[in-house]
């Protein structure tokens, strides 16, 4: 029942934002309201998670004997769908047409409310997929809705976005799907015909007989081919552009919860292959990586002339990190993934707040958007607070994310690695706390009207930095549970 509660309802809202002609203001606000019901059903299951419950599964009964168990909920997969639900809710109930002055028309309105719920089902199904296939399918279907709603006003450079996004995406996909079949016919191979052989269970079981060169070949498909959806360089090319042209809302999800879902799939891939391989394999190619996307990150923030591309660049970075976390043992492990539940919040609270200055100053140049404080004062603190955060500085939770990451380093024997991503988050932070300045300070531009009134808006972007802070000071109890837990479902 928990599933459903968990799949159905953004299923629902877009079915009624598709049925009801011409589009009406209230199917924004019941889409944002069904919203919250995913969200208690991720809470549920990590709640159950936590209280060391067996992970749910719901399946397709196949015989008197025989379940395909298609949905499962462990702790790993209760954790990704708490951050995915947070941020759909956060992003819903701030959408256009829910509250503050309509910007699109009615057609764009519905066509928005129908792909961006199905793009939240989808990656919720990705996430709660107890199938390599299913999460393969999943995670291809996203690319298709989410791919609709970039060029939502209509340009060259929005289609051109779209196009790209699509094309690099589809790539990364079809390769994941050769990982996936070669994995698969390997285990054919060995065990014959078994019922629920694509199940990560069933897979993590049989890991140890597997042949290691396919594996190799596998998990390098695998990682290239979610690593294009997750943005990991050098398949990070389209991020820039999508973000660049996206709505902010859309941006909001594609940059926090479908990361963490492309992520989530790296994840439970890597578990397999260490298995097989020993960690070492898994782990050089992703530091390698993870060292690539921070240095292509950190060169390209100093150039950026564009603060959505600035929040693209902070997203590779981000990918970087967690990358090299991944693959400096379990307690580097516990820091990513600690690293990705604030990534998660601080970047959804990011693009969310564009979106309120992007409407105000009318252009995503750093260079036409200064006197922040005082065109939007809500806004322009929030933001400022927000990218403070999103570069590591205290009380923000990046910063013990952060510092679990590099102390995992040093205890792993990289003091040499660890100087270099130092060296490289010293070049981004500089670059940022440039960018900032210059947006906040001085006088607005002519055009720009002063002044911002606080709303039920303000107060849930406020909470979002609340939230973050938070982390910054302590770890919550059942927080630090569901972290353990996942750790030893990656590393056991």
């Amino acid at each position: 029942m928990t599933f459903f509660l968990l799949l159905l309802p953004p299923l629902l809202a877009a079915l009624l934002a598709a049925v009801v002609r011409p589009y009406r203001s209230w199917v924004g606000w019941v889409n944002a309201c069904l919203s919250l019901l995913p969200l208690a059903a991720a809470l549920i299951f990590a709640s159950q998670a936590i209280a060391g419950h067996e992970a749910p599964v719901w399946g397709i009964a196949l015989g008197p004997l025989a379940l395909a168990e298609v949905l499962r909920a462990d702790s790993l997969a209760a954790l990704i769908m708490v951050c995915v639900a947070a941020v759909a809710a956060l992003t819903l109930w701030l959408s256009p047409g829910v509250g503050g002055a309509a910007r699109f028309d009615d057609a764009q309105l519905r066509r928005y409310q129908i792909f961006v719920n199905l793009f939240i089902a989808m990656m919720l199904l990705a996430v709660a997929a107890n199938n390599v296939g299913v999460m393969w399918i999943a995670i291809e279907a996203t690319t298709i809705f989410s791919a609709f709603l970039i060029p939502l006003r209509l340009s060259k450079a929005s289609v051109e976005a779209s196009w790209k996004y699509i094309l690099l995406s589809s790539v990364g996909i079809a390769l994941a799907f050769a990982g996936t079949v070669l994995a698969y016919f390997d285990f054919v191979a060995l065990s014959g015909r078994i019922e629920n052989a694509l199940n990560w269970d069933v897979l993590l079981t049989m890991a140890p007989v597997l042949h290691r060169e396919v594996m190799q070949i596998a998990f390098v498909f695998l990682l290239v081919g979610y690593g294009a959806k997750a943005g990991i360089a050098p398949m990070h090319t389209w991020k820039p552009d999508a973000y660049g042209e996206a709505p902010p809302p859309l941006t909001a999800l594609m940059s926090s919860a479908l990361f963490a879902v492309a992520m989530l799939a790296i994840v439970r891939w890597k578990a397999v292959a260490d298995i097989t391989l020993g960690s070492g394999f898994t782990d050089n190619l992703l530091i390698a990586l993870g060292v690539l996307s921070l240095l292509i990150a950190a060169f390209s923030v100093v150039l950026t002339t564009n603060y959505k591309r600035m929040l693209a660049y902070s997203s590779i970075e981000h990918t970087g990190l967690i990358c090299l976390g991944l693959g400096l043992g379990p307690l580097g492990a516990w820091a990513a993934l600690l690293h990705l539940v604030n990534h998660t919040a601080a970047k959804s609270l990011m693009f969310l707040l564009v979106d309120t200055i992007e409407q105000r100053f009318v252009s995503p140049l750093i260079a036409n958007t200064h006197g922040l404080l005082k065109a939007l004062p809500w806004t322009g603190a929030l933001f400022a607070a927000g990218l403070l955060i999103l570069i590591g500085l205290p009380p923000g939770g990046i910063f013990i994310s952060e510092y679990a990451l590099i102390r995992a380093g040093f205890a792993q024997g990289q003091p040499w690695l660890m100087g270099g991503v130092l060296a490289l988050l010293a070049i981004i932070f500089a670059s940022f706390i440039s960018h900032l300045n210059r947006m906040l300070y001085g006088a607005p531009p002519a055009a720009v009207s002063l002044g911002e009134r606080a709303s039920w808006r303000t107060a849930l972007l406020v909470l979002s930095v609340i939230f973050l802070v938070t982390l910054g000071l302590t770890l919550p109890a059942p927080l630090a549970t569901l972290l353990k837990q996942s750790v030893q479902i990656i590393a056991p």
